[in-house]
């Protein structure tokens, strides 16, 4: 099947591209959370949890899998190919993080998270997102390179850092 390509992209300036994906990137999360919250609404928390489980189990594959063609990654790309990678991913273009590489391992840090910074603003509960989190950065990561292992080092509930920010580490499984 042959790409369609929008043509008034072609007409626009590098930086009109990047704030478009910007744009692009904050309306994705919007849409995630407006549906969450909708459940959340009407079934309660615990039943939008086990729906927002089900939404990333499979949204974050299609995510790693559409980015790892996109940078040409080879199967198994190791640490390397998965922090090139959690760069693209659309959270990146508006959560503010880190990557810091130790020894053989890889640790991610969302510094700021957009999710709790909406949430704190609307006045609402933090998301406890431990669980999904789970779920989206050790399928994310696996999709990269199976042999990826994935261990939350703070996520509220469960947060050590300051903020509404959380972290992640990744080691290569021997």
């Amino acid at each position: 099947m042959e790409k369609y390509v929008n043509k008034k992209l072609l007409e626009l300036s590098k930086e009109e591209l990047v704030e478009l994906i910007s744009v692009y990137s904050k309306d994705s999360l919007a849409l995630d959370g407006v549906w969450f919250q909708s459940v959340e609404r009407k079934l309660g928390m615990d039943e939008a949890m086990f729906h927002d489980a089900e939404a990333w189990k499979r949204f974050t594959v299609t995510e790693a899998r559409r980015i790892k063609s996109f940078l040409g990654l080879q199967e198994n790309s190791g640490l390397d190919g998965l922090e090139a990678a959690l760069k693209l991913r659309f959270t990146a273009n508006i959560n503010r993080y880190e990557i810091i590489r130790r020894d053989n391992r890889l640790v991610f840090r969302n510094l700021e998270c957009a999710v709790q910074k909406a949430r704190q603003k609307k006045g609402m509960e933090l998301h406890p997102c431990k669980p999904v989190g789970l779920i989206e950065y050790s399928g994310f990561a696996a999709e990269i390179d199976s042999r990826i292992v994935c261990r939350c080092l703070s996520c509220y509930p469960d947060s050590t850092e300051d903020g509404n920010g959380c972290a992640w580490e990744f080691s290569l499984d021997s």
